[in-house]
């Protein structure tokens, strides 16, 4: 018997107060027991710990693009991917911040291979189950903050609490660094917490004004936005940046500022970022020679949602006259329940066919999931004849595809690059969107 079975079967007959009193003994223990098996090893690397609630695995796939090809061997670990130096692979673990000792043992690995650098995406989720404790973080990345796991941190005040502590982990050391985005709303909460030395990156004049006591600001300017990727001054730095819409601008706006901490000089940055390779299931484009676009993006909640629709209008993706069909689903497990409806009426904004169908239900039940969705897509502002049900993700795929027409754009979102879907009673079955997306019988 598994221990996810152990705590799944432990919740259903302990009291909830008793085993939340004794859940974080757990989760504290685990990760003090991991880090003693494995020596410590963060405190032979310098660890870059990136929180927030977008933009994460590809902030932090970038840090470590930019270090490793600068000639620092780099370690990375994030909910998509883990990568020691040139190599790399998928996470199967359907976790951000993989527990149980895998995420001190894989540091150890890193350590072990001589990686100078560790880049570690560092979730609340993780934070709240103790993942981040006896890890010897030195750099802390703050991307951006929108309701998420609401549920499961009893409230938002908690679940920005829970990022910041992070910062607060940093702040003891003597000489942590801070990198922020100044163009989040609540980036003071992060910006309060004392560093050492602290970064801000922004696409906005005015707030590099209203930020100008920090010492070091990168501004983004003159962004030009394309199909093929993204244009973009830093100072007197040209930048060209293979990923596409504003939101990766910003990512990429941490990674500088990581960089420019570490002493790496901006021709350099300017340079390896162009040849920066799309992060699996993050805005990637699927091109079997089929005559409509296919994108497949892990968006999952409503801000990330509208930022891909939006992106995908904005940049031409989608053709004028075209249609635009939107494949999408609801996480279960009782998570976020209220994004929802939010998520259908989003939706509703954007697209032209929409194909409602599994995302990882968990023991909710699938319907219920699919009804809610529905509630947030109003029959006075969009048709629904042109909203399809279908719970069997891989045939709502099939369908999808088959009603697309020459020039039409079908977007894919909720799953990414996970190669997980979760189901009742803890099961998981294999998945692999891209892959599913690829077979003969699709494209």
């Amino acid at each position: 018997m598994t221990m996810e079975k152990i705590l799944r079967i432990g919740r259903k007959i302990i009291p909830q107060p008793i085993f939340e009193f004794f859940q974080p003994v757990y989760h504290y223990l685990l990760a003090l027991t991991g880090a003693v098996i494995y020596g410590f090893p963060s405190k032979g690397m310098i660890v870059i710990g990136v929180t927030g609630t977008k933009g994460k695995t590809t902030t932090s796939n970038l840090i470590a693009h930019v270090l490793n090809e600068s000639g620092h061997k780099t370690g990375l670990a994030t909910t998509v991917n883990f990568r020691i130096g040139e190599k790399e692979w998928m996470n199967e673990y359907k976790q951000t911040m993989v527990g149980r000792f895998r995420l001190q043992r894989l540091l150890w690995q890193m350590k072990k291979a001589g990686c100078e650098y560790a880049v570690v995406e560092t979730s609340s989720e993780g934070i709240l189950q103790y993942r981040h404790r006896f890890i010897d973080y030195d750099v802390a990345v703050f991307t951006n903050l929108s309701p998420e796991h609401i549920e499961r941190h009893k409230g938002f005040e908690n679940y920005r609490e829970a990022k910041v502590k992070l910062f607060k982990k940093l702040s003891r050391k003597k000489k942590g660094i801070g990198v922020y985005n100044l163009d989040d709303e609540h980036v003071k909460h992060f910006l309060d917490v004392p560093q050492f030395m602290q970064y801000g990156y922004t696409l906005s004049h005015d707030r590099a004004h209203e930020y100008r006591d920090l010492r070091h600001i990168v501004e983004i300017k003159n962004v030009k936005l394309q199909a093929a990727g993204s244009e973009f001054d830093v100072k007197d730095a040209h930048y060209t940046l293979p990923l596409i819409g504003e939101f990766n601008v910003q990512n990429a706006g941490a990674a500088i500022c990581v960089a420019l901490s570490q002493g790496i000089e901006m021709g350099v940055i300017g340079r390896v970022l162009a040849n920066m390779r799309t992060v699996p299931g993050r805005m990637e484009v699927i091109n079997k020679g089929q005559n409509f676009s296919v994108i497949v993006d892990y968006a999952y909640e409503p801000k990330s949602l509208e930022a891909v629709y939006s992106a995908i209008i904005g940049l031409g993706l989608k053709k004028e006259g075209s249609r635009m069909i939107c494949l999408f689903g609801g996480t279960g497990g009782g998570r976020d329940i209220w994004r929802r409806p939010v998520m259908g009426k989003i939706a509703a904004s954007y697209c032209d066919e929409i194909m409602l169908t599994n995302d990882d239900p968990y023991d909710d039940d699938q319907m219920q999931i699919i009804n809610e969705i529905k509630q947030g897509i109003s029959e006075e502002s969009f048709d629904h004849a042109h909203v399809h049900v279908m719970l069997d993700r891989r045939e709502a795929i099939k369908k999808a595809f088959a009603m697309a027409k020459e020039g039409d754009t079908v977007v894919l979102t909720g799953k990414g690059g996970e190669l997980v879907m979760c189901m009742e009673d803890g099961k998981k079955i294999p998945w692999d969107e891209k892959k599913v997306v690829q077979r003969p019988t699709c494209v």
